[in-house]
């Protein structure tokens, strides 16, 4: 768990800096340069979901079980992570309605992600690795918006077309992982 717990703390934290500690953040850019800074950014952020992915990996060979959910949970866990991938796309897809009116849309969609794991899964690992994201996801939106609104940020208007595809994008993104890749590459099939 140890080893879980480090990965978290180095993940999150190097993801936190602009959180807690802006203008540190705004120094190390300017004295590292742009590219250095990103460099810096993501050896730190690599090792740190490194080591989480093999902490969890860890955790999950002697699992220690909180509670065991209802079957009903694993459904609304799947309909939660459709949101999560139609978020994800909006993050990316250009002139999209929901990035339009929710801003930061990537950051919703790792709030459904983290939720709809922590509802199907019941371990003291799954409580650290998804509650930590969800409570990440939940500082780190509210943070962004506060930003957004110092800085005046507005932001360009979706279309319906990009909306569409955002929508199309998201829910064949949930369907490729969801039925094919979630089980080779996290050993859980969620469907059987």
């Amino acid at each position: 768990m140890t080893v879980l717990v480090l990965g978290l703390l180095i993940f999150l934290g190097v993801h936190s800096v602009r959180i807690v500690a802006d203008p540190w953040r705004t120094a190390m850019r300017a004295r590292l340069g742009e590219n250095g800074w990103k460099g810096v950014y993501s050896l730190l952020a690599l090792a740190g979901f490194a080591l989480l992915i093999w902490g969890y990996g860890q955790a999950r060979q002697a699992p220690l079980v909180l509670w065991t959910q209802p079957v009903g949970m694993r459904h609304l866990a799947a309909l939660l992570t459709v949101f999560a991938f139609i978020f994800l796309a909006a993050a990316y897809v250009p002139r999209n309605r929901i990035k339009a009116r929710l801003h930061h849309p990537m950051l919703l969609g790792v709030k459904a992600w983290a939720l709809a794991h922590l509802l199907a899964n019941g371990t003291v690992a799954d409580v650290l690795l998804f509650g930590s994201f969800l409570a990440w996801a939940v500082v780190c939106f509210a943070s962004s918006r506060r930003r957004d609104r110092a800085a005046g940020t507005v932001y360009p208007p979706g279309t319906a077309s990009g909306t569409v595809i955002t929508v199309v994008v998201g829910l064949a993104a949930w369907a490729a992982f969801a039925i094919w890749l979630h089980g080779p590459l996290i050993g859980v099939r969620p469907f059987g």
